[in-house]
């Protein structure tokens, strides 16, 4: 019989052994591979969207436009009065949330006022964003307008920081607002269908947390609709809605907050409903055309 000479017997049975513990250890280890979430992000032009059901990991629900001054699809003064629904069957259906306040250039502080007092209940439950865009948005350009913004938010409650949503001008965002607030960005490759992608174009360009690729893309319950890969898992996500880890009740559909308009003495007129979830009297009043409220 021919030994093996290279090594003595006992360093050859502790090369074996040393294998042998490292390959339980491996299995024993949970994995590590970085799990990004695939979602989607929903507007007044999705209402009535079957959230539950539909394939995605988290959605974003645009709650608040400007200072209630939008009325259209299922925007009703500034609110989207579908967002109640779409966050309660995300929550029911095991997805993350989150929620984004549309700018429409007016006071900043008072926008932020309004998304605040309008969802709050939602905050360190959910991420928050604010929707920069240049339509409808005569402060585009205005850096400072993000700034204050931004601010009042933090101020509001007690040091949420909001995600900025915008586009290709990604680019030129000063460098204090990139490094203080987690960056969305939206770019596209084409307008081509699309379902999700695991590597989207240009992803990681900006060093932002959320890359919505396409505005055209293909889910299982609605499309078009856009589509986002956030670079991060739900522990990460849940860092970006609560920084502080401060505890928070459990999060319930939020009452809208109308302008501050003053309206007649109120009156049914001769109206009998029997309320439903989510409903409110300012939506019931839209529908109804039940003026003055």
């Amino acid at each position: 019989m021919v030994k093996n000479k290279d090594k003595p017997w006992w360093k050859r049975l502790l090369a074996k052994i040393t294998a042998l513990v490292a390959a339980v250890c491996m299995m024993l280890l949970p994995a590590t591979a970085h799990a990004d979430m695939q979602g989607v992000d929903m507007s007044n032009w999705q209402c009535g969207a079957d959230v539950y059901n539909m394939q995605a990991d988290f959605i974003v629900v645009g709650t608040t436009w400007g200072t209630g001054q939008v009325n259209n699809n299922c925007l009703v003064s500034g609110v989207n009065t579908d967002a109640n629904r779409m966050i309660y069957q995300a929550q029911a259906s095991g997805k993350k949330f989150g929620l984004y306040h549309y700018a429409m250039g007016g006071n900043p502080e008072a926008e932020a006022q309004f998304f605040y007092r309008n969802t709050s209940n939602y905050w360190r439950h959910g991420i928050v964003a604010l929707d920069w865009e240049m339509d409808d948005n005569p402060a585009w350009g205005n850096w400072d307008w993000v700034r204050r913004f931004m601010a009042e938010c933090e101020r509001l409650s007690g040091g949420v920081k909001p995600l900025l949503y915008t586009g290709p001008v990604a680019g030129t965002i000063p460098g204090d607002i990139r490094a203080n607030y987690g960056l969305w960005i939206a770019q596209y490759a084409n307008m081509s269908p699309t379902g999700y992608q695991a590597n989207p174009w240009m992803l990681g360009a900006y060093g932002e947390a959320m890359r919505q690729y396409s505005g055209t893309g293909v889910v299982n319950t609605w499309s078009p609709i856009d589509l986002n890969i956030f670079r991060g898992e739900g522990w990460q996500w849940d860092l970006y809605a609560n920084p502080t880890g401060d505890s928070t009740p459990p999060a319930t559909p939020a009452a809208p907050v109308q302008p501050n308009t003053p309206q007649p003495t109120p009156s049914t007129g001769g109206i009998s409903h029997v309320m439903q979830w989510g409903e409110t009297i300012w939506g019931l009043a839209v529908a109804y055309n039940a003026w003055p409220l």
